[in-house]
């Protein structure tokens, strides 16, 4: 499918506006050529020959049709851009919901600016196409049609002297398309990275002044504020360079009419009313060729942002639900099955960019048991929990859910049974109360509570003024890094997964919350699976299986007993953090043995 017809898609829907707008469209070009033809019998039969009788009812006739004329401007201005706004909404409706269906591979390659830019300056310029454009340009055509067609009734010979300019004009807008489009698409590229830039700063604002940088982002911004200066001026150039040849073959028809007209009414080929007649045509000669060097910028402006808009929501994800499952639940994930939360890696690996992220890992865990994950930094513990949430698939091996692989699962059944508290945590400008529901947003405020007890976030809730009412700012800015973690903790636990996943969620609090945060995580349901990703011994020596990685594997794997007495990289971590195991620990683990 091309740009042009995607876009067509959207259109067509509002159809039959687009028709009541052509018709009335060509009604008002119709209705334009009466009044140069009425003003023409008022200089022969009124003036001229003397017959006053006719004035009073050619000045009604006059007034009445510029009356109808601006009612009926009114009513297609109203359609087109009733269709306008309704093909808008569609388009960007659509567009949104295809970026929510985006994996992270995609936004992985995405600056947040650029897509901004195409939801609002790259729409806007399709609206202003839909609403002014096709009525513009069908509306001077029909009046250059009109005009034209009236004169040849006049006289055949101005009208051939008049149709001299129409090949130079054709030319003209032709070698201008050409070299528009690419001076617009030039355009539309340094506004986007502008956009990106100036979004990406304000939402790093607190990084800036932490390195007093302000000054260094002045001067990148100035270098992408010139880039988008410059490649506006050299669009800018390029019409320039057009308009007066609009401009100058517009005036010409003027000349022509003035000398040519003026000759044949001396010579009385033509009348002094048959020159005024097509003096009154000659406006609807000379807008369509003044105003077509615009068109052309307007088109080219529109072609290019339909295809930047195109190019965005053609590509297709890497991770979707299998199409066998397409017919279950709506794309929200509603209604799904649960899970029990039997889960089993069996030789994964995983790349990326030619890069081995993961390799060959297995293990087996059952509902209901805790994994603690430890390793140095970059080993790939959150990629584990990555590919069971399926944000990236496999490049070999198997995750398998109860049993079944989940790259054959339906993709929002299998996230809507897995709560995660990122590593990375992200909080909405909203309530803390609607942060913590967003998993369950029908859910009831004492259950938000219960996961805000749980997550030892309710005292310092209940301590800020408006409660739970708060408005946190952008990704919780006003609140520690360890209140989010806790307000993160809470959203994931109210969701009440059958696998829950919490990145280094303690990372940022004391280890009194964090003894806390563990004893209240022992009372949730007993057929919870539960994975934790820590660097901390204290957050996963109690589970039920550590696994141990670096540079992508699994090293070292058991419980905190025998990996403390193992000696390896999980005893050195423990050793580093506590102090020497005890010898009584170790003699235990022998006694096992």
């Amino acid at each position: 499918m091309t740009p042009l017809k995607w876009f067509y898609g959207f259109l067509k829907r509002y159809r039959n506006l687009m028709i009541l707008g052509i018709f009335l469209t060509t009604l008002i070009a119709a209705l334009s050529i009466v009044n140069p033809y009425l003003s023409g019998i008022i200089v022969d039969d009124v003036v001229q020959a003397g017959n006053y009788d006719l004035l009073p009812k050619l000045i009604a006739c006059l007034l009445g049709v510029t009356l109808l004329n601006s009612v009926l401007r009114f009513l297609y201005q109203l359609v087109f851009e009733t269709a306008s706004q309704g093909t808008l909404y569609d388009m960007r409706s659509t567009v949104y919901r295809k970026l929510l269906e985006e994996d992270f591979d995609f936004y992985n390659k995405k600056r947040t600016g650029d897509l901004m830019s195409r939801q609002t300056g790259d729409m806007d310029a399709i609206r202003h196409f839909v609403a002014y454009d096709i009525y513009a340009v069908y509306q001077n055509v029909l009046l250059f049609a009109f005009a034209l067609l009236m004169i040849f009734t006049v006289n055949t010979k101005l009208a051939l002297c008049m149709l001299v300019v129409l090949p130079f004009t054709a030319l003209a807008t032709f070698k201008q398309s050409r070299e528009v489009k690419p001076a617009f698409q030039r355009n539309r590229n340094c506004f986007s990275s502008l956009n990106a830039f100036v979004q990406e700063n304000i939402s790093g604002n607190r990084v800036v002044k932490a390195f007093a940088k302000e000054d260094y982002e002045k001067e990148k911004f100035q270098i992408e504020n010139d880039r988008f200066k410059d490649s506006q001026i050299r669009g800018s150039k390029v019409w320039m360079k057009y308009v007066p040849i609009f401009e100058i073959l517009s005036y010409a028809l003027t000349v022509i009419l003035m000398l040519y007209g003026g000759y044949m009414v001396i010579q009385e080929e033509i009348t002094l009313g048959d020159l005024v007649k097509v003096n009154g045509y000659l406006w609807m000669l000379n807008m369509p060729l003044r105003m077509a060097g615009w068109w052309v910028n307007d088109i080219q402006n529109f072609i290019t942002s339909v295809e930047k808009i195109y190019s965005t929501y053609s590509e297709e994800p890497r991770v979707r639900t299998p199409r066998f499952s397409w017919n279950h639940g709506d794309s929200f994930g509603y209604p799904h099955d649960k899970i029990r939360g039997d889960v089993e890696f069996k030789g994964v690996s995983y790349q990326a960019d030619g890069e081995d992220i993961v390799r060959d890992i297995s293990f087996r865990v059952k509902a209901g048991q805790t994994v603690g994950i430890i390793g140095s930094t970059g080993s790939g513990k959150s990629t584990l929990m990555n590919l069971l949430c399926r944000f990236y698939d496999t490049t070999s091996g198997q995750v398998l859910v109860d049993g079944t692989d989940v790259r054959q699962m339906d993709l929002y059944n299998l996230r809507d049974n897995i709560g995660m508290a990122m590593q990375d945590v992200f909080l909405f400008s909203d309530t803390i109360e609607g942060n913590i529901a967003y998993g369950r947003p029908d859910c009831s405020f004492d259950q938000v509570k219960q996961a805000a007890i749980m997550a030892d976030a309710n005292h310092f809730i209940s301590a800020l003024p408006e409660k739970y009412d708060t408005i946190v700012g952008e990704r919780g800015v006003g609140l520690s890094g360890g209140q989010k973690q806790r307000i993160s903790l809470a959203r994931a636990l109210l969701k009440d997964p059958s696998i829950l996943i919490l990145d280094d969620t303690t990372s940022a609090v004391d280890m009194e919350t964090e003894s806390y945060i563990q004893k209240q995580l022992k009372t949730i349901k007993q057929d919870c699976t539960v994975f934790i990703i820590a660097y901390r011994i204290s957050s996963i020596k109690d589970a039920d299986l550590i696994l141990v990685m670096d540079g992508g594997r699994i090293i070292e794997s058991g419980t905190h007993e025998e990996l403390a007495a193992a000696g390896g990289y999980y005893a050195r971590t423990f050793r580093s953090q506590y102090g020497e195991i005890p010898y009584d620990m170790i003699r235990e683990h022998k006694g096992l043995a």
